[in-house]
């Protein structure tokens, strides 16, 4: 299969998603609420309201370490950045660690990739509401005496690595590696010296599913590095204790949602050392068309880009001559597979939303299994397919998982 390059429907930023949906509600307009954009972008508390926004706990047997990786890409020259440049990146290690106490926690998002975000929809925030995560910052990784499988995730359009880290962190609960990153131009992301990207340039900016497809690929590179024992981090950054030396090269995926879905679909069709895939509703449009198949095993949860709906998803999906699965969710949209399940039904208590205006924007799938489902089968997935453990989630339809639905 050759694919020379993706294109993206317009408005599928989150931002766009949330202001639609919330300029459709009919109990509270869109101005009262003062707010069109992600779910932590609300106003501060007020006697009687919850405080801090939340994030479930990863579910595993192991509490969760993390770093941030300073990246150079030297293999693509940046014109965007000027002469002499090269594609820069911010990324994160997450992994299941020990001796986590006296390792702060990592909030959700850089306070200044925050405040550049909420900038952009022009929303004030108060900085106590932003949730943090179970990621202890530079705690040392928890070796069992077998290397670490590795999966590296790719965000969606116009957002930020840690969109969906409620799978990120339940992976790395369970003995994962995963590296997240902040694709260039297209991300809210804060450097080491104080710098803050965000979204922009012009039609010839490397925003497209295939970059994102190559920043993955550049990750798989920079885990070969910290397999063999060697920091990628361009300013030397010190790593968590145990973790050079700890990544298995021979095991490793990748994830993305959104446009990032798409370009993992990209990246595991030209990169073999993508051993299984996984898309969270990502519009599978590939210029020139499909002309090959992909042999390796490959998973779609669907929402809106259906394979009844979207022919560029079924045309991918009759393309793929591995092990294969599509399963959906009844009841939800677009932007129901991560985070926003859960904050955004805090956010709608802060904010009085109606309860149309919520599903709006997270769809009538019960938040709670919501989360539940978006902990359950990436990990069902990767656990099958890089770790060859047995197990029956994705054999059918479960009990535990009414929602769920198998795409034949």
């Amino acid at each position: 299969m050759t694919t020379t390059q993706f294109t993206e429907p317009v408005g599928l930023s989150r931002r766009r998603m949330l202001g639609a949906a919330l300029a459709a509600g009919a109990a509270v307009p869109l101005a009262s609420v003062a707010v069109a954009g992600p779910a932590w972008a609300a106003p501060a508390p007020t006697a009687g309201t919850p405080g801090r926004l939340t994030l479930p706990e990863p579910t595993g047997p192991h509490p969760v370490g993390q770093v941030p990786l300073h990246l150079v890409d030297r293999s693509r020259p940046d014109a965007i950045a000027g002469p002499g440049k090269f594609r820069e990146l911010m990324a994160t290690v997450w992994y299941p660690a020990r001796d986590v106490e006296r390792y702060p926690v990592a909030p959700w998002m850089p306070a200044g990739a925050l405040k550049a975000f909420l900038a952009d929809v022009g929303v004030a925030l108060d900085p106590a509401l932003a949730p943090l995560t179970s990621g202890h910052v530079g705690a040392p990784v928890r070796r069992s005496g077998r290397r670490l499988p590795v999966v590296v995730y790719a965000h969606g359009a116009h957002s930020h690595q840690g969109d969906h880290t409620i799978m990120v962190q339940e992976l790395a609960s369970h003995g994962y590696a995963v590296i997240t990153v902040a694709h260039a131009y297209d991300s809210f992301t804060e450097f080491p010296d104080g710098r803050i990207a965000v979204p922009g340039g012009g039609p010839n900016t490397p925003t497209f599913p295939g970059d994102f497809a190559a920043d993955l690929r550049f990750l798989l590179d920079c885990a070969e590095q910290l397999a063999a024992g060697s920091n990628p981090d361009v300013d030397g950054r010190e790593l968590p204790k145990g973790l050079l030396g700890s990544l298995d090269p021979q095991r490793m995926g990748a994830f993305g949602w959104s446009k990032g879905g798409t370009a993992t679909a990209c990246a595991t069709l030209a990169d073999r050392r993508i051993r299984a895939g996984l898309s969270l509703d990502g519009p599978m449009q590939m210029r020139p068309a499909l002309s090959g198949d992909l042999d390796r095993p490959f998973m779609m949860m669907t929402a809106e880009f259906t394979r009844a709906t979207d022919p560029t998803a079924e045309q991918f999906w009759e393309h793929l001559r591995g092990w294969r699965l599509n399963i959906q969710a009844q009841g939800a949209l677009h932007a129901s597979y991560g985070d926003s399940q859960a904050l955004y039904p805090q956010v709608a208590k802060l904010l009085g939303w109606s309860p149309q205006q919520l599903q709006g924007v997270i769809g009538t799938l019960d938040p709670d299994e919501a989360v539940r489902i978006q902990q359950a089968y990436p990990l069902a997935f990767f656990d099958e397919h890089l770790r060859h453990r047995g197990g029956h989630l994705l054999d059918g339809p479960s009990r535990d998982f009414p929602a769920v639905t198998y795409v034949p």
